[in-house]
């Protein structure tokens, strides 16, 4: 018993950090979304109202969160579909290949964020590289009018949260039979046919955490949308930060976040519960 109580003891810290940094923060969100805040006083009032939450279903706000699920599960895609060939032929290569080529997929994460995503700025802008080298090549003929667009954003996403996807995929794959894939061979499945008919089956767990690891934080990406976007795209995490910081508007804001929060809970418990329903 003392044992046990020792035990229990070594998760004391971690409670009162989640007790104290998360459900405390979530809890008094949840009460000022319900409120109404005076926009000439900037007080806040608390009450029982659902004015904010239907706040949200207006043009500007439903237009937005539309947009954040677009460009969320957009990235997630085509982070799985760059992701599984890459895994698998990492995982094809021997043990020393192998590692340099993780390192390869980690290093980006040795740069800061802010300054990997301006760099996008000087790729994706008129007259950067990109567009002399799609010029060059004749797929365009002029200004190339990327930046600050929805698609220079899905642009960032996808490259600042591709080795989450990677990683993960990486994993699952590494711990597969080879015979599977062989078996697999030897029955005429190669090419496009391996990848979707047996890869993507033997990397489902590592497409279901990835999905998680990229989709979630792209739903409320807040730095990408400003720098890349221009403050011409908003998303989610950009409205929210600015009825916050600029507006004052806190309660109309934390309505925003528990809309945001709902999205990633209704995520996470799809994400983790049709696995399950599959082996049942």
């Amino acid at each position: 018993m003392v044992r046990g109580a020792g035990r229990q003891l070594l998760l004391v810290p971690s409670a009162v950090v989640l007790v104290f940094f998360f459900l405390v923060p979530l809890g008094l969100t949840a009460v000022y979304s319900f409120g109404s805040t005076d926009l000439l006083s900037f007080e806040t009032r608390l009450g029982w109202s659902l004015e904010n939450y239907a706040s949200l279903g207006r043009s500007l706000y439903l237009g937005t969160i539309i947009r954040s699920l677009v460009l969320s599960v957009v990235a997630t895609v085509v982070c799985a579909a760059i992701a599984v060939p890459l895994a698998y032929f990492i995982v094809e290569q021997r043990r020393r290949i192998q590692a340099l080529l993780l390192l390869a997929v980690i290093v980006p994460f040795w740069t800061s964020f802010v300054i990997r995503t301006y760099a996008w700025v000087n790729i994706l802008q008129n007259k950067g590289p990109l567009e002399w080298l799609l010029n060059t090549l004749g797929v365009i003929d002029g200004r190339l009018n990327l930046l600050y667009s929805p698609a220079a954003i899905g642009i960032g996403i996808i490259f600042s949260y591709l080795p989450l996807m990677v990683l993960p995929v990486y994993v699952a794959l590494e711990r597969r039979d080879p015979a599977v894939i062989e078996a697999a061979a030897d029955l005429g499945s190669h090419g496009a046919g391996l990848l979707w008919r047996v890869v993507v089956p033997l990397a489902s767990p590592g497409l279901l955490a990835g999905a998680v690891l990229v989709g979630i934080p792209a739903m409320g990406e807040f730095v990408i949308p400003e720098i890349l976007g221009g403050g011409k795209t908003l998303m989610l995490g950009n409205v929210i930060g600015t009825q916050f910081l600029v507006v004052g508007d806190l309660a109309l804001g934390s309505a925003m976040a528990m809309c945001l929060m709902l999205v990633v809970l209704v995520v996470l418990v799809v994400t983790f519960w049709a696995p399950r329903r599959r082996t049942t």
